[in-house]
């Protein structure tokens, strides 16, 4: 009985050896998991909203070695009727008014400020749509009605083997993919525990099989057709999508700071919402966009594309938000009216008759409260009507 009392306790220290190693070795992946499962708590949302290279990993954006492009200040401007209260009450944390590209109204708000990185979500989506419509001018990518498995062949045999291009940047794939971000077993959850545990993107997408629709005949939102279009993109070029971006559009905008991308294991980005920049340098995307593609004089990414992908082309239902190539459009929206529009309340909106681009940040965890994003574009509105 002692024997196998000492061979217990033993065999019992080794395996807590075992357990202390492994976990020193997983220790970056165990900090990064208990990273995600507080990202959104309300005590520390805030603060992960500004500090996302802690919890996930990443690969730096390319600013390029150009002077910071100026955003003047104009005139000053009067916040319309109920925009403190929105801002209370949307707990955003930085506005930025551009008129004209110059700076009507700049303010950072629970205890955030200028210099912070703030992550994108999926304002990315509109980036990585700039990026597409330039590798489209240069014959990179042929056709948007080509099919997705011409440039991304590991996705035969996925849900996605007879979806086109065009079908992705609608988000009319049909690919069958949960986007609750309120429910923790949902596929976009999953895929964020997939980024912080060491697994790669490219797998989890490749096992995607099931549909609900064939492609091209419904809307669903799901994120993950953006990473298809990024699959499509390295494809197509043999390059990542932070060199490209950072080559063929953001060295051109004289960013403050370059910024990063969170990415998976295999260094590839989260392109369909992983973008951390200043509220000044997305205002500066906002600007090239609402320019029609054209910034420092110089035609970034071609006027046609942007006409192109910020109309609703997508098979939307009549009364709802439109959707174009990675792009909103409101619903009753006046020409050249659109928006990129990120989870917790982010936004760049960009109204080109006014001349306008308003960058939102925010950390919102009531974002999904029936209400709320129409409420947010009534807010931009009357934001762009104040001036």
């Amino acid at each position: 009985m002692g024997r196998f009392i000492k061979l217990f306790s033993y065999f019992l220290i080794m395996l807590l050896i075992f357990a202390a190693g492994a976990a020193y070795w997983k220790r970056d992946s165990i900090r990064r998991l208990m990273a995600v499962n507080t990202l959104f708590n309300e005590e520390r949302i805030v603060s992960n909203f500004s500090n996302m290279n802690s919890a996930f990993l990443t690969t730096s954006l390319d600013r390029g070695d150009g002077p910071v492009s100026t955003l003047p200040d104009g005139v000053g401007m009067t916040l319309p009727a109920g925009a403190k209260d929105w801002i209370e009450e949307r707990k955003v944390t930085s506005l930025l008014v551009l008129k004209g590209g110059q700076i009507r109204h700049e303010s950072y708000h629970q205890g955030t400020k200028a210099e912070d990185l703030r992550i994108s979500w999926s304002m990315a989506k509109s980036y990585l749509s700039a990026l597409l419509g330039i590798l489209l001018q240069e014959d990179q990518i042929r056709s948007l009605d080509d099919l997705v498995i011409d440039y991304a062949p590991e996705l035969k045999g996925s849900a996605y083997e007879t979806a086109t291009i065009r079908n992705v940047l609608n988000m009319a794939s049909g690919v069958k993919f949960n986007e609750d971000y309120l429910d923790y077993d949902s596929d976009i959850n999953r895929m964020g525990r997939t980024l912080a545990l060491g697994g790669t993107l490219d797998d989890f997408t490749t096992a995607m099989t099931e549909t609900v629709a064939p492609p091209g005949e419904k809307w669903q939102y799901v994120s993950i057709d953006t990473h298809v279009l990024g699959m499509v993109i390295r494809g197509a070029t043999g390059r990542s999508v932070p060199d490209l971006l950072s080559e063929k559009v953001l060295q051109y905008l004289g960013l403050e700071q370059g910024g990063y991308y969170l990415t998976d294991a295999a260094s590839v980005a989260f392109v369909l919402g992983g973008i951390n920049q200043t509220t000044r340098d997305y205002a500066r995307f906002g600007q090239l966009v609402a320019q029609n593609g054209r910034y420092n004089g110089r035609q970034i990414v071609p006027q046609a594309w942007v006409a192109a992908s910020t109309r609703p082309s997508a098979p939307t239902k009549a009364d709802r938000i439109g959707y174009g190539f990675q792009w909103w459009i409101p619903k009753n929206a006046s020409p050249g009216e659109f928006l990129a529009r990120g989870v917790y309340g982010q936004y760049i909106y960009i109204n080109q008759g006014r001349n306008v681009v308003i960058v939102v940040t925010s950390a919102d965890r009531e974002f999904r409260k029936p209400g709320v994003s129409d409420e947010n574009v009534k807010m931009l509105r009357a934001l762009a009507k104040s001036l």
